[in-house]
Order: C-alpha cells, then sequence, then structure tokens
C-alpha cells in the first residue's frame, strides 16, 4: 500500500513539474502543490450551477424519506461524502454523544455513506470508524443512508438543518457549495480551503475538536440570527461559482499558452 502511495505521489509531482500549466481547484491546493512540488500551480475554482442542480423533481430513495420522517422532531444535521481517512468522519462522530446529551437525544446525523468497506468506492477501510461509531452511537443518531443519486440530493439538503464538514484535508469541497445553495449554515473544520470556499457562510472549529465542534452546532441551533445569517450568507456565496466562469479563465490559459509559443517561433 505505502509503495503504491509513494508511486502515486512520485508520478503527480513528475506531472506537475513536466506540465506547461498546472491547475489546482483552490488556491489553497494550488499554494500546497506548489510547495510540494516546487512549481508554480495556478487555481481555477470548479463551478456550480444551482439551476441544474434543483432541476430534477425526483424524490429521494424511500428508505432515505422514511428515516428523515422517523427525525422529524431532531436536529438534523448531514454530512455529504464517502468514508475515506481524511474526511474526519470520526471526530463528527465523537461529537454527537456531547450533543444528545444537550438535546436530550433529539439530533441525528445523516450520512450519504455506509461504514462497510465493501459498500464503500476505493479501497478505504472503515472498519474502525464503524467500530467507534457503533460504540458511541445512542439511539441511532447516526444514520447511513447509503449513496444518494445526484439528481435527488438537493431533497436531503432541503430536509436537513445544518451541514457539518470536519474533514483535516481538502482540495475544494463541493458540498459546501450545494449546501450553501440550499440555505443551509455550514459548520466547517478550520482549513483554509474551507475559508477560501465559504468565507462568512460558515462557523468554524478546530478540525479534531469533537468539543468545539458540538459547541458550534449548538451556537446556530440556539441563535436565530446566526442561522439567518449563515444562510442568507450562503445563498450569495454560492453564486460566486459557475462552469461559465471556470471555462472562461480555461480559455483564458489556454490563449496565454498559444500565444507564447507563437512569440517563441
Amino acid at each position: 500500500m505505502w509503495a503504491d502511495t509513494l508511486l502515486k505521489g512520485w508520478l503527480a509531482r513528475r506531472s506537475i513539474r513536466r506540465a506547461e500549466v498546472a491547475i489546482a481547484p483552490s488556491d489553497a491546493f494550488a499554494k500546497d502543490l506548489s510547495q510540494w512540488s516546487g512549481k508554480t500551480v495556478r487555481a481555477i475554482h470548479h463551478g456550480f450551477d444551482s439551476e441544474s442542480f434543483t432541476a430534477d423533481a425526483t424524490p429521494l430513495p424511500p428508505a432515505a424519506k422514511v428515516q428523515l420522517e422517523q427525525a422529524d422532531d431532531s436536529l438534523r444535521l448531514l454530512f455529504v461524502s464517502h468514508y475515506n481517512y481524511y474526511r474526519n468522519f470520526e471526530t463528527l462522530f465523537r461529537a454527537m454523544p456531547i450533543l444528545s446529551n444537550r438535546l436530550n437525544g433529539k439530533v441525528k446525523l445523516f450520512l450519504t455513506c455506509q461504514l462497510t468497506s465493501a459498500k464503500n468506492p476505493g479501497t478505504y477501510r472503515t472498519e474502525s470508524a464503524a467500530a467507534l461509531a457503533h460504540e458511541l452511537r445512542t439511539s441511532g443518531d447516526i444514520v447511513e443512508l447509503g449513496t444518494i443519486p445526484y439528481r435527488s440530493l438537493h431533497h436531503l439538503y432541503r430536509a436537513c438543518h445544518i451541514y457539518v464538514t470536519p474533514a483535516y484535508a481538502e482540495s475544494f469541497a463541493h458540498p459546501l457549495i450545494e449546501a450553501m445553495s440550499s440555505g443551509l449554515p455550514v459548520v466547517a473544520s478550520d482549513l483554509p480551503v474551507h475559508r477560501e470556499i465559504c468565507g462568512d457562510a460558515a462557523i468554524y472549529f478546530p478540525p479534531f475538536s469533537a468539543d468545539v465542534l458540538a459547541e458550534r452546532i449548538l451556537e446556530i441551533k440556539d441563535s436565530h440570527e446566526l442561522k439567518a445569517n449563515l444562510s442568507h450568507n450562503g445563498l450569495r456565496r454560492s453564486r460566486d461559482f459557475s462552469w461559465k466562469k471556470h471555462v472562461e479563465q480555461l480559455v483564458d490559459i489556454a490563449q496565454e499558452l498559444v500565444q507564447s509559443k507563437n512569440g517563441r517561433s
């Protein structure tokens, strides 16, 4: 496994160094890649189309809909991700008993994955996280919905109250934009990339602090003004991302390369 990881890292660094232009989806990730590779990496944000995201009226799968209905009287948290180690599910799991104690069990965390390695894409092993979730789980407060079809995902965002991401490494995080465009306040681990994407549409916590994560969630629950401000800021911020802008920036770089080559010929 380590040999495979080292090989992939060597190939990635070599690819960046040999490319005429290397592009990353965020300024924060571009900076990391530049420091790692020794070559300047440029940033172009991914785009987002709110109309396309919400265009399909196909409802959520029946099983997911039932799970949400059963949590009608609970604070509903959402984390959209398959399982992998750097998404830091464990810190989120450790926050759940704290929240459950403070809210008399009226809290649910909805995951769009299942903590079973055979049902998780890639080679990430879920056993350790699954064991922790089982150890900490109280009254079924962690709900493994499994994969939700993208066409129906907007229904899930709108059925929840707060979006949470505890990741300790990230390159862009598209679900943050999906959450903001759905009006959800965001609680995010304090990473440069999360601040770059969300700005004032989120409140932040140290990536490995379950206690502070729980406090941030409770701050939103207990303050209508904070929740409304984060929701308003998120709707505004989500409109800053577009595929039109993304393509225009790619075309600009392509034109720069062509002009540079012509100038040298």
